[in-house]
């Protein structure tokens, strides 16, 4: 598998904290994608991808259960799980956003496109509005 090296990934930082990933960070991430690539040779993409969703819903299960105070558990439920899920939609749209540029394919509007603009990020159908909007002033 290649190195983590999509456009969004060159200067990532935590959410939560926003300070910038320790290079650690994408020695873990290259050591996953390098087994799961090996396990999906073997036993299919879909198989893999599957398995490795629902072995991050365990370990981040686990995670929240050893971090959490067992009598705030429950209250604190609700705001994790919006938080992973919205944690995981975000770092879909990167990808997507990252690798269709990299394979040159169309994966549609991002639903990130206003904080591309926002940091001048110009990536997928942001390049094409671009030469659009020039192309319609010249008419």
């Amino acid at each position: 598998m290649a190195d983590e090296t999509t456009p969004q990934a060159q200067n990532p930082v935590d959410p939560q904290t926003g300070t910038p990933f320790p290079p650690q960070f994408f020695e873990c991430v290259n050591e996953y994608l390098e087994l799961t690539h090996k396990q999906s040779q073997k036993y299919g993409e879909k198989n893999i991808s599957l398995a490795a969703l629902f072995a991050s819903a365990r370990f981040n299960a686990h995670v929240f259960l050893t971090s959490v105070k067992p009598i705030a558990a429950a209250e604190e439920r609700v705001p994790f799980l919006d938080y992973m899920t919205t944690m995981y939609r975000r770092m879909l749209n990167e990808h997507l956003d990252g690798m269709g540029e990299e394979r040159g394919i169309d994966v549609g509007d991002s639903e990130l496109a206003e904080e591309y603009k926002a940091a001048g990020v110009k990536i997928g159908r942001l390049k094409n509005a671009d030469t659009a909007t020039a192309a319609a002033a010249n008419e």
